[in-house]
């Protein structure tokens, strides 16, 4: 099973909230961007849904930004992923239809092999998976020349 981009950016996006020693810090799209490379409208979409699902707080306005709503620990990956993924389906059957459908049980062993899929995931949570912070950081690009200070 492969994540969508969504998905996997949206959980970088966390972990990368995650790492910053400055907890209370409010962050912004561009610099998101700039760190993972990604689409300006993409992050924008991402940080809307994270807020919406209570992921982030997001502040409007000149001075806004966002940050973690919650604490890391109580981040569950498998929840983050059943609700950032559009489908969770291993197999479309439907379209083009598959002669097979009525008789076959692909279907359910795919369908069990994502259950052990996200079973796994249920067993993380973001903290775990940022456990190794020091080395997390010291793959970022230094921002300590801010694109917002560009005066």
């Amino acid at each position: 099973m492969q994540l969508t981009r969504y998905t996997d950016y949206g959980i970088r996006i966390l972990m990368y909230l995650a790492v910053q020693p400055e907890r209370d810090a409010l962050f912004r799209i561009a610099e998101v961007t700039n760190v993972f490379d990604l689409s300006s409208n993409h992050v924008a979409k991402i940080i809307h849904q994270l807020g919406k699902l209570g992921y982030l707080k997001t502040i409007r306005g000149k001075s806004g930004g966002f940050k973690l709503a919650i604490p890391v620990k109580d981040i569950q990956i498998g929840l983050l992923v059943r609700q950032l993924e559009h489908s969770l389906i291993a197999v479309n059957c439907e379209e083009p239809f598959c002669r097979f459908t009525p008789v076959c049980n692909l279907k359910g062993v795919l369908g069990k092999a994502v259950a052990a899929y996200l079973a796994v995931l249920d067993l993380y949570s973001l903290a775990d998976i940022v456990n190794n912070k020091s080395e997390l950081i010291s793959t970022l690009p230094d921002l300590s020349i801010s694109v917002f200070d560009m005066s």
